[in-house]
């Protein structure tokens, strides 16, 4: 009796009563945590379904912020159960400045994947002109992004790069403009030439009049040309058609009303000597 008097009571009273209330708090709190964890990753997936994020990205960002909550919650219940944190959160922040380093370069891909889907500077079908390639958008992965070339190639682009450069997208506005550089010879009449331009744009049903009427005047005078600017606003899906129809037409037009259009030519002039 006066061995369980001497130890056992007073372990009880200083080791074992706090550990167990602090273990039933503990076992409280995480409870409680996971049940909030749940409520708030499922919001949070509400919210992205309702924003449109697109599909292949919300399950990663929800298991992400849930892993998260979870991580935090388990170290706040070790707190409390009274055993120092400190060397744990020192492990956890070492092992991920190890996993960063390694995974720098795909992690610096996967967040530009993460910002092209959230704001969508480009989405599935733009023609984008980026990193050197001109191609249409086939797909936003997390890591990469794969165009369509104008002439049927795939091309990947990392997403970093992608999300940090600069970039041409052609397909934001519904109207492009097309531009033109044409040529007549010296000595052409240069005001039959611009009436030809105007009514070859004017006469095109695909040519706009928003949101400027057709522009003909002369560019630049040239070594051996009198240079026409022209220039008018298509839709986007008219704008190839516009542009190689109305060089046949210029071409066709200018041969039957006598306009020369002129091109790189040598004059050799011989000289006989005695």
């Amino acid at each position: 009796m006066s061995i369980i008097s001497e130890y056992i009571e007073p372990f009880i009273k200083t080791d074992l009563v706090p550990f167990a209330t602090n273990l039933a708090i503990g076992l409280g709190v995480l409870w409680i945590g996971l049940k909030i964890v749940k409520k708030a990753t499922s919001m949070f997936a509400s919210r992205l379904e309702k924003q449109e994020v697109d599909p292949t990205l919300r399950p990663f960002l929800t298991n992400l912020i849930g892993t998260v909550l979870k991580v935090l919650l388990f170290i706040t219940v070790i707190g409390i159960l009274g055993i120092p944190t400190a060397t744990f959160t020192a492990i956890l922040a070492a092992a991920g400045l190890a996993i960063g380093m390694a995974l720098s370069g795909t992690l610096q891909n996967f967040a530009g994947g993460v910002i092209l889907l959230l704001f969508k500077p480009i989405k599935v079908g733009d023609l984008i002109e980026a990193q050197g390639y001109l191609g249409v958008v086939k797909e936003i992965q997390s890591f990469v992004t794969v165009l369509t070339t104008l002439d049927n190639k795939t091309v990947i682009l990392p997403n970093g790069p992608l999300s940090n450069g600069a970039m041409v997208n052609f397909s934001t506005e519904e109207y492009r403009r097309v531009d033109w550089s044409f040529g007549i010879g010296y000595g052409d009449n240069t005001e039959k030439a611009r009436e030809i331009l105007k009514d070859l744009l004017n006469n095109n049903p695909q040519v706009s009049k928003t949101p400027e009427l057709p522009f003909v005047e002369v560019e630049a005078l040239a070594d051996s040309s009198v240079n026409f600017a022209c220039r008018a606003w298509v839709k986007q899906a008219d704008y190839w058609d516009v542009f190689f129809k109305m060089n046949e037409q210029v071409y066709n037009t200018f041969n039957k009303e006598g306009l020369n259009i002129p091109y790189p030519q040598m004059d050799v002039h011989v000289h006989e000597t005695k």
